[in-house]
């Protein structure tokens, strides 16, 4: 038995987008107040998951470091307010805010009817107006609209109004370049609206939280410094004409898809918010506007009207906007029960359906069911996407076992069934296993170990979530090394290791890059221990049938090696049969350094599957 030793928490390669909460605001949303244990329960149940409780001061800390946030004031922003930080799936556009998710826990649990949702006409009888150019066709082609009406924020509706466009933009979006999200306080500008695309230097106005005049051409150059907009950029850049919103008077609404316009902006004050999405993908686009207007028509004066564009496009065609896109399908009862393994009948199941925010009536025949699929659901695809929600809403826990008809023999992977014997006998040795992230920052890959970045080293993720996800790791050294770092309070001698898969290029591959198993043992003490790892690789080879037990054949040798990440003279390589298969060393003190390492520490990497027994 071996322990399990903690690491540094790093960011996740999420395939789940995370919304966080307010613990006392979804609270009184949901009308009842829950434990923490309830709580996750409820979200198990409706098939979300909580995967945090945190604070804004402590994900401030956490953002800004121990240090900083110590010397921070008290007079900041945040709050000790518990926030919950919920995984939500990322086709479920419609839980990306506070708003979705409260009102689909209420539907789930029964408490509010899933809501209608109208398009009402004006007050002054006349409609807003979109006229797109033709011009607009040489970037992005398409631009879809809608308002909001009476519209009542306050602080926290206003910053779940910003997220949520947030939220999009990183998700269907895909960063802008699919879609672009731009709303506007309507008593601040004059329809009708047009939609063109015209050359940067044409392009004049205030952009948002700015207080002098770009031309577009400028703004580039001026964002090219900041943080967040910069990544977008490139999405218009190259063009030689760049898209524009502007209204009657000749105001710039926004240049999409980088910045909004000053003029237009929203605030506490706004009424009447007037959003439109330009794109490249029409589709997308109309998903985007249904989710932006459905989520936050609770908060018009009338709740869950929205008041409709026309969009008259280059050849003269006028559309109406939003598309609410509601459509109904007929499921077939039989169809579902096999799907998931139950016999529930037509009418248990059109209530489970509704519990979904599925509005289910029974079909023609005794065997179908016909689903109205509103405008929040635009991830309700096949029918297999009904059934699973029929499966959710009646509980996958409620769900009977039963054996398969069919069986079949599994044994494990010869590699996973060597790498289990290796960790055994590690772990006999006294060292500790420690488990790892896969993805690591840039920095830790090469810098922080003192190995150059030559461009066919590593396999590097594009458009990385954060800096701790920039690469797939070609070495299991800097992930055991932060480890270390991370239990400088544990007692010496502290002995780790990790059994674990890297990335490498390899042409020959169809995706070219393979993974490669590894071990890696550390041992780190008042003095460097470097014997204590060569024992191990000798006991390795020993095990694996490499070597012989009376010491006459090593199964392996050792030439000199210059690597910068290890102390000169103190390292070599491990060869086996003419092929290097590992390399071993005392670890280089600036590189102890930089992970904040402190006494002198050893190192054994090998590349395990050489060591398999050869059938």
């Amino acid at each position: 038995i071996y322990r399990v030793w903690r690491t540094p928490h790093a960011a996740r390669s999420r395939i789940m987008p995370t919304v966080n909460l307010n613990r006392d605001e979804l609270f009184a949303r949901l009308g009842k107040t829950y434990t923490e244990h309830e709580f996750d329960e409820l979200c198990f149940e409706f098939g979300i998951e909580l995967d945090e409780v945190t604070s804004e001061r402590a994900m401030e800390s956490k953002f800004l470091g121990n240090e900083a946030a110590a010397g921070a004031t008290t007079t900041d922003a945040s709050s000790d307010d518990v926030i919950y930080k919920i995984d939500i799936p990322a086709n479920r556009y419609d839980l990306l805010c506070m708003e979705g998710i409260s009102r689909a826990l209420n539907v789930f649990k029964g408490t509010v009817p899933t809501p209608t949702f109208r398009a009402v006409e004006p007050a002054s009888g006349t409609r807003e107006k979109m006229v797109v150019k033709s011009s607009a066709m040489l970037v992005r082609p398409f631009v879809v609209c809608a308002v909001l009406r009476g519209v009542t924020f306050t602080k926290a509706r206003y910053e779940s109004f910003i997220d949520l466009q947030d939220k999009l933009h990183q998700n269907i979006c895909r960063r802008r370049s699919l879609v672009a999200i731009g709303t506007h306080d309507l008593s601040k500008i004059q329809g009708p609206f047009t939609y063109e695309a015209q050359l940067p230097e044409e392009i004049e106005f205030v952009p948002l939280k700015q207080d002098k005049k770009f031309n577009a051409k400028e703004l580039m150059e001026f964002y090219k410094q900041d943080q967040k907009l910069k990544h977008f950029l490139h999405i218009i850049e190259g063009s030689a004409v760049f898209p524009v919103v502007r209204d009657a008077d000749g105001t710039v609404l926004s240049l999409p898809p980088i910045i909004n316009g000053a003029q237009s902006a929203i605030s506490l004050d706004t009424k009447d918010v007037f959003i439109e999405c330009t794109a490249t993908d029409l589709n997308k686009a109309k998903i985007v506007l249904n989710t932006m207007v459905t989520m936050f028509s609770e908060y018009c004066a009338t709740p869950f009207t929205i008041e409709p564009v026309d969009v008259v496009d280059c050849t003269g065609k006028e559309t109406t906007y939003p598309d609410f896109m509601t459509r109904f399908v007929d499921a077939d009862v039989d169809y579902i029960n096999k799907r998931i393994g139950t016999d529930i009948d037509r009418k248990t199941m059109a209530a489970l359906l509704c519990r979904m925010q599925l509005p289910t009536k029974l079909g023609a025949d005794e065997k179908s069911l016909r689903v109205e699929v509103p405008p929040t659901r635009s991830d309700i695809l096949h029918p297999c996407d009904i059934a699973e929600d029929v499966a959710i809403s009646h509980g996958y826990n409620n769900i009977a076992r039963t054996v398969p008809n069919t069986y079949t023999i599994s044994s494990q992977q010869p590699i996973n069934k060597f790498s289990d014997a290796l960790r055994d006998e590690v772990a006999r040795s006294g060292f500790s296993e420690v488990l790892t992230w896969i993805l690591c920052s840039h920095d830790d890959n090469f810098a922080n170990v003192k190995r150059e970045d030559d461009g066919n080293s590593a396999a590097i993720v594009a458009n990385p979530s954060s800096l701790d996800v920039q690469v797939a790791r070609n070495s299991l050294l800097p992930g055991v090394l932060k480890a270390r770092a991370a239990n400088t309070d544990a007692p010496m001698p502290l002995k780790l290791f990790e059994v674990g898969d890297v990335v490498v290029l390899d042409p020959e591959s169809d995706v070219g890059a393979k993974n490669s198993r590894r071990l890696l043992v550390l041992y780190s003490n008042v003095s460097s221990g470097f014997e204590v790892v060569q024992g191990i690789l000798d006991r390795v080879m020993q095990v694996a049938g490499a070597a012989t037990f009376d010491g006459k054949q090593p199964g392996y040798e050792v030439v000199e090696s210059n690597e910068p990440t290890y102390f000169p003279g103190r390292q070599a390589y491990v060869m086996r049969d003419g092929a290097k298969i590992g390399v071993m060393g005392i670890v280089h003190p600036d590189v102890c350094a930089n992970f904040g390492i402190t006494t002198p520490t050893s190192v054994l990497e090998l590349e395990i599957e050489n060591l398999m027994p050869k059938k």
